[in-house]
């Protein structure tokens, strides 16, 4: 009964209990599917019935997570995709910790999304937040919630993914010369500058996308909306009344 609620896995060589961060990773790629797809569904189908369903699993799946993570679903499925590949051994605590920030998420979300109904562009940032740490985890093996669980004990905790706590000398391969440094600032402007281009230029067919082309425009530009809408109505209202 001790071992159940123990957490993590006793591997020898291993002084504090570990987990599988292939098999975190890809629990990761999993929920962020399901999330990308509620996402599309909303915007493309503008029905939330699929979201519904995920972030009741979501916040199903983190609770288990932070009780026990070998009887989470999505990280037995993780488990079945990884089976035959070798284990890459993190510290259980600081995925725990950062497991518990999602679950301090994903609960709200399921208040606000499955019971009592309130999509808003809030809402959205925070479901496009938890796509961002499913993301930064599958693609890059970079825990954030680990990175912040570190700066909160005011010391590197043992065992990261990529062994990112340990001290360590950057290989030269890992390092950026000038000219890879002007192309990779050069395409992260691209993309930042691509993503609000593609914004502020979809047509108005969902409440989202209307509300974040709202976000996106500047005092003047919102002023000047309202002023021109202020005079169309005057002038409707003028208009009637001509025509008596």
């Amino acid at each position: 009964m001790n071992e159940f609620f123990a957490y993590g896995e006793k591997v020898p060589g291993y002084d504090v209990r570990v987990l599988n961060e292939r098999e975190a990773r890809a629990a990761a790629a999993i929920l962020f599917v399901g999330a990308f797809l509620g996402l599309m569904n909303g915007i493309m189908l503008h029905t939330a019935i699929f979201s519904k369903y995920f972030v009741t699993f979501f916040a199903i799946d983190f609770t288990i997570r932070i009780i026990q993570p070998r009887y989470a679903p999505s990280l037995m499925l993780g488990r079945f995709f990884v089976r035959n590949q070798t284990p890459e051994y993190v510290g259980a605590a600081q995925k725990r910790f950062a497991w518990a920030l999602g679950f301090i998420l994903a609960w709200p979300m399921f208040y606000y999304l499955v019971i009592h109904f309130e999509p808003n562009p809030i809402k959205v940032l925070v479901c496009l937040i938890c796509m961002a740490l499913l993301f930064f985890e599958a693609a890059f093996s970079i825990c954030l919630g680990c990175k912040i669980y570190g700066w909160i004990k005011r010391k590197d905790p043992m065992y990261c993914p990529g062994g990112v706590c340990e001290i360590q000398t950057k290989d030269p391969v890992q390092k950026f010369n000038m000219a890879q440094k002007i192309i990779l600032l050069l395409t992260v402007f691209a993309m930042g500058y691509g993503t609000y281009a593609y914004f502020s230029k979809l047509p108005d067919r969902t409440i989202f996308v209307k509300k974040m082309k709202t976000m996106l425009k500047s005092k003047a530009e919102l002023a000047a909306i309202q002023k021109a809408k202020e005079q169309a109505e005057e002038d409707t209202f003028f208009n009637d009344d001509d025509d008596f």
